[in-house]
Parts: structure tokens; sequence; C-alpha cells
């Protein structure tokens, strides 16, 4: 029999609730009441949720803690969790390759895309040939033939609800990465502003977000 670690046995017990329906889609997940619960220090339950945050159950919002994920977001949830593993590699292989050409469109892309207000239709447009000309300097093309299905699965692209001033932080902290030629920083900082984004639908109590008609809905 295989050995289950006290996290492995904290993550399947929390999986259990969940799919009995005791935890609903939404519910806050406090650790010290998991501890209480599963009989363990705060440790195994801290990685037990990491594992299931990791799985999609779960995601970390800022004021709340662990919230288990809202039924009708676990489609889109999953989506991020790909986008962040595969942007990220291709964010990461871009650092390792860039050339000067390829900064100096990115650059101007981005500068161009900081200029737009939050509600301007071209800033979803331009988001999309921000992040892909970053990933067209990672130059795989099998990585990019996989980016662009996923950003088509996603009907016209990620849509989240934060503002475009966070967005256009997180931006320019990518751009300052792939200048430094930072492989791990590029990476990184591409992981976190995926995740970001995916904890900002998953914060929408009516999940409008991911509902929202592509002319008004942020970007990622």
């Amino acid at each position: 029999m295989d050995y289950l670690s006290k996290s492995d046995v904290v993550a399947q017990g929390i999986r259990e609730l969940i799919h009995s329906g005791e935890l609903a889609p939404g519910d806050v997940l406090r650790q010290r009441d998991l501890a209480k619960r599963f009989e363990v220090s705060p440790t195994p339950v801290r990685e037990a949720l990491r594992k299931l945050e990791a799985e999609g159950f779960i995601t970390s919002e800022l004021h709340r803690g662990a919230v288990v994920v809202r039924s009708e977001d676990a489609r889109l949830f999953e989506n991020f969790l790909i986008r962040a593993n595969l942007e990220s590699l291709a964010a990461g292989l871009a650092a390792q390759k860039i050339t000067p050409e390829d900064l100096d469109e990115i650059t101007k892309i981005f500068e161009e895309l900081r200029q737009l207000d939050q509600d301007d239709e071209r800033r979803a447009t331009l988001n999309r040939r921000f992040h892909f000309r970053i990933y067209e300097a990672a130059r795989s093309p099998t990585l990019l033939s996989l980016l662009n299905l996923l950003w088509h699965a996603l009907d016209g692209g990620p849509r989240v609800s934060r503002s475009h001033e966070v967005s256009d932080q997180h931006h320019y902290a990518l751009l300052q990465a792939l200048r430094r030629e930072d492989s791990n920083a590029a990476a990184e900082f591409t992981r976190l502003h995926i995740m970001d984004g995916a904890n900002h639908i998953a914060a929408d109590p009516a999940g409008q977000a991911a509902e929202e008609p592509a002319s008004t809905a942020r970007t990622a």
C-alpha cells in the first residue's frame, strides 16, 4: 500500500467534503478549523491547500484565504492553471532567446496598451498582441500553437475583473525581466499575473467577469 503523508490525507479528506457537498462552492477553508477536524498541525493543512489549489479545487483570495472554487468557475479555473504553466514556460524561454528587435516591438505594444482607458475596446486586442509577441520570442512553434488553441478555447481570450492599472504593472514587471534576460523572473511574473486573473474570476460572486462581452471585459 502506498504511503500517504498527513498532507495527502488532509487533501483527500477535503476533496471528499467537496464532492459530497458538505463544502460548497464559495466556502472559505480556515486552516485552524481544518487542523482541528483532521487532528493535525497547521503545516500539513497548508501543504494540502497548496495541492488542492494546483488541482483546481480551491483558490486563494487576498482577504478571505482559501476558498472552494464555484462549480461554474471550475472549467475556467482549470484553463487558467494550464495557461499559467504553459505561458510561464514560454516567457522563460523568451527571456533566454529574446533579441533587441523583439524587445523594441514588445515595448511599443506595452506603451500603446497602457495609454488606453479601462473600457477602451482596443485593450483586448493589444493585450493579446503583447502576450503573444513575447511567446513568439520563445521560438517554439509547438508551444505557440498550444497557446493559440488555449486562448481560442476561452472564447476571445481570458477576461478578468481587475483594473487595467494592475494589469499594466504586471506587464511592466514582465517586460523588465525580459530586458534583464532573467528567465526565472519572467516565468514567475507570468505565472503570478495569470493566477491573479484566476483569483479575480473566482472572487466575482456571480461569475460576471467570465460572462462579460469581449468589448467590455478586462483582459488578463
